[in-house]
């Protein structure tokens, strides 16, 4: 069996040109013929500039999200004759293009010149990607395979089109009688992006050019402490979530069901909070010492967080400083599952990094509090 395993190669694919936030509703559209009111108060915290779509500005989709994803892999080989070596395909995403057949599968019908390999969907929502590389991790690690494609992608524009809040707007008039609950579900229209990245990972470093060894990977789950916190296909009643199956089928736009939402109370209570429980015991499980971190990479869904983040550092004495955080939201928005490796792709092609530095991954989850921590080693 290899004794490390090594990402080669990292690709991104971000569609179109970069929508600016005086853009963002040409392309989304507005709700009820009327500008957004809650859209100004989201940008001034999140302090995202400007990110992609994959649609046009008639809301209509360029891209589904299997496309974008395997324009992604495809543009990790220099030709399709790549993809015939592929021994693992493993895809996590949270906005599938359908229910079934799975989103792994419906990539790897896009790469004709695949062969007939491995293929694993991981869903949920910004963790899902580093899901998909800690199976392929250890996939390669124990010489199962020799070497593994890791994608993650997000396309929720096709989740924020104002079409998918028009019937519950006329119905329920939430925008004059109940600002609270529009707010809550019109709060992600401001925050998402669309895009794809994909790694080449294997049990050997590459013989020129940066390789990053992959020291440890670590999950966490705080499912067991609170509600479900970001949601999509249900409803909360009394913290409890519904699934749009037990709904009446009337409901199913009139409740926007099929929309994101997020309980915005709930994140701001927990997300920093378990983080920071996941971040130290990881800290702790590897005695790595943050002295020894020379980048840190954050999935933040807003800068709002990264002060707060910050102070959760401070509290517990393990403080990375913010000098060697690497952050790409403000340029990209957030694009849930990918956005970790779509931060990574940047730092590579920065030229900052140097032999034997040390990366640190961390990736939230605010769906029901999840967590990956990381550690790479550049070589």
């Amino acid at each position: 069996m290899p004794e490390n395993v090594y990402i080669n190669r990292i690709a991104a694919y971000l569609p179109g040109l970069p929508v600016s936030n005086e853009e963002m509703e040409e392309y989304l559209g507005v709700i009820g013929g009327k500008k957004s009111r809650s859209k100004s108060i989201v940008l001034r915290s999140n302090g995202i500039k400007t990110r992609y779509y994959a649609l046009d500005k008639n809301s209509q989709p360029t891209y589904t999200n299997a496309e974008l994803t395997a324009n992604a892999i495809k543009k990790l080989f220099s030709d399709a004759s790549g993809l015939k070596d592929i021994e693992l395909l493993a895809c996590g995403t949270s906005t599938v293009d359908q229910l079934i057949p799975s989103h792994a599968v419906m990539v790897h019908g896009l790469l004709k010149e695949a062969s007939n390999t491995q293929v694993f969907s991981f869903s949920g929502v910004c963790c899902s990607g580093m899901h998909a590389l800690k199976h392929s991790f250890l996939s390669v690690l124990s010489g199962d395979t020799q070497n593994a494609v890791v994608a993650a992608s997000e396309r929720t524009s096709s989740l924020l089109k104002h079409q998918i809040f028009e019937e519950e707007n006329k119905k329920l008039e939430l925008s004059e009688s109940n600002p609270i609950i529009l707010f809550e579900k019109e709060f992600l229209r401001w925050m998402l992006s669309d895009g794809a990245a994909a790694l080449l990972i294997g049990n050997k470093p590459n013989t020129n050019g940066t390789s990053l060894k992959i020291e440890w990977i670590d999950t966490y789950s705080f499912a067991n402490q609170a509600e479900t916190c970001m949601y999509l296909g249900g409803e909360k009643y009394n913290g409890n979530l519904k699934g749009w199956s037990d709904h009446p089928t009337t409901e199913w736009l009139d409740k926007s069901l099929l929309s994101l939402k997020q309980d915005v109370k709930l994140l701001d209570k927990n997300i920093i909070q378990f983080g920071s429980v996941a971040y130290s015991s990881s800290l702790k499980k590897h005695g790595l010492k943050t002295s020894e971190v020379d980048f840190y990479l954050p999935h933040i869904s807003s800068m709002y967080f990264a002060d707060k983040l910050y102070d959760e550092m401070v509290k517990a004495d393990t403080v990375i400083p913010r000098e060697k955080w690497f952050i790409n939201l403000p340029e990209i928005g957030n694009v849930g599952a990918a956005s970790i490796f779509l931060a990574l792709e940047a730092l590579i092609t920065s030229g900052k990094l140097k032999k034997g530095q040390k990366i640190f991954l961390s990736v939230p989850e605010s769906a029901r509090f999840s967590y990956s921590n990381a550690l790479l080693t550049v070589c």
